[in-house]
């Protein structure tokens, strides 16, 4: 201690050079800290090295630096400006924050931040705080001052607005060509699927009168699981405990709702409860489904081409995966011909599948099932296609959407035959609705009373469901 006194006394230069390299040694932690703050911890490696950081760090980098580059942006109103003008400001603010900021990034992932950040931001024009926000799941845009989002289960209209309808034109013509579609005049419609996983439709005049339209289904950063919804009170612990056991035994469910009732998000939720020894085969219009199963086929159908050729219907694929020795069929939604198809397979030995139907009620969702296996051009007698039905399908879980935003299963019913050409439906579970307090829907899961067929099923496999579980209580689970 008394030599390093006396040595700094005795050479002040050399104590000012060491407190001078304790301060930018000090400046340099700091530093670091508030970029470990915003972007997550450093690697290890060298900054140059390959993999510096991880992907989910990369990706919380990037949307810190995207809601900045935004807000930055929105307030020079530059978000209407043209594409040169608007990718110049990108690459403006981009070139700023990697030299003012040490970003714990290594060359090539400094230039795919750039280029992604130029990509989501210019691809998406004044939409792209939108498109940031995460409570965003609608984006629907009417025309040049009429852009609505649902936040929540509500519709609400933003202050967002396009220049004119042909700058609603060009961002539906950049997000066609990101995914490797077109459209104009002579195809004035476009159903596609983003590389995130949102689902885009876009109509031209002379289809939509007034303006071009643009409609983005936008989901969630992270898949919502059963006990995610269970939270949200899509659904009681009863009957998620009833329907776990219903899929593990291989009971054919049917997901029926309107849209935006969280069909697809149930049936997410339903196969979570697959056992991972089964080899799934999903098929779909646009694929959505994620699952945890690492045996799992994921098929999509595909439009014609430019020369209307190349057509891949649900029906094709459901067919197709007969011959893949599939465990489980999941059909995304039915919606056409490939009812039959499904039908069929459900009860040739393919039982224990999963799919959704638009619908306003359970008897509605029969009806028009059977409705689509006469679309698929084979003329059956009604009570034919009904006894396919009760020997195929074994509940239908109806969802809805209620006035406070909240979807909520609103009744579970099993198909329980058919008497007299008409198809029973006994109810197990329904929601018990009591009013409407401050815009949220009061009421309850209730079980009705019946004790479905599957209790006896899971019986002679040695498991046993309390009985409890479909007794009704005043304050209803």
């Amino acid at each position: 201690m008394n030599d390093a006194f006396e040595s700094s006394t005795s050479n002040p230069g050399s104590a000012r050079e060491r407190i001078r390299s304790q301060g930018r040694k000090k400046t340099l932690l700091n530093r670091k800290k508030s970029t470990a703050e915003k972007y997550g911890p450093q690697s290890p490696a060298e900054p140059q090295s390959l993999g510096t950081v991880s992907p989910t760090n990369f990706i919380s980098i990037k949307s810190n630096l995207q809601r900045r580059l935004l807000e930055e942006i929105s307030d020079r109103a530059d978000l209407n400006d043209s594409d040169e003008a608007l990718s110049q400001a990108v690459d403006q603010f981009v070139e700023r924050i990697l030299e003012s900021e040490p970003l714990p990034l290594n060359q090539s992932e400094r230039e795919r931040l750039a280029e992604e950040l130029r990509e989501e931001t210019t691809g998406a024009g004044p939409l792209a705080p939108l498109l940031a926000d995460p409570a965003v799941t609608d984006v629907l845009v009417n025309g040049p001052n009429l852009v609505y989002v649902e936040r929540f289960g509500v519709l609400e209209k933003t202050s967002i607005q396009f220049r004119d309808r042909e700058h609603i034109l060009r961002v539906i013509e950049r997000i066609a060509a990101r995914v490797g579609r077109r459209i104009d005049a002579s195809n004035p419609l476009l159903d596609a699927r983003l590389p995130d996983g949102s689902r885009v439709n876009a109509t031209l005049p002379p289809i939509s009168i007034d303006s071009p339209t643009l409609s983005i289904r936008r989901f969630g950063r992270r898949r919502l699981r059963r006990h995610d919804l269970l939270q949200l009170g899509m659904f009681s612990p009863r009957i998620m405990e009833f329907l776990a056991h219903a899929v593990k035994t291989r009971m054919s469910l049917l997901v029926s709702g309107g849209t935006g009732t969280g069909k697809s998000t149930l049936l997410g939720a339903l196969c979570e409860t697959i056992p991972t020894t089964e080899r799934i085969v999903t098929i779909e219009d646009t694929a959505e489904l994620l699952l945890d199963q690492e045996h799992v086929v994921r098929m999509e159908t595909r439009p014609t081409n430019i020369e209307g050729q190349g057509l891949i219907t649900a029906r094709d694929l459901v067919i197709n995966s007969l011959r893949m020795r599939p465990d489980r069929i999941i059909v995304g939604e039915v919606r056409g011909g490939e009812a039959l198809d499904m039908l069929q397979a459900l009860n040739t030995g393919h039982d224990g599948g999963l799919s959704t139907i638009h619908s306003n009620s359970p008897r509605d969702a029969l009806s028009r099932l059977e409705t689509m296996v006469l679309m698929s051009g084979i003329d059956l007698p009604s009570r034919a296609i009904r006894e396919q039905i009760v020997a195929a399908i074994k509940f239908v879980v109806h969802v809805r959407r209620f006035e406070d935003g909240v979807r909520r299963i609103e009744n579970v019913s099993e198909i329980a035959g058919l008497e007299g050409g008409t198809i029973l439906l006994n109810e197990i579970f329904r929601f018990d609705r009591k009013g409407i307090e401050n815009g949220k829907v009061l009421g309850s899961y209730q079980p009705t009373g019946t004790i479905p067929k599957l209790v006896d099923d899971l019986r002679r496999r040695g498991i046993s469901l309390p009985m409890d579980m479909f007794n009704p209580s005043p304050e209803g689970t």
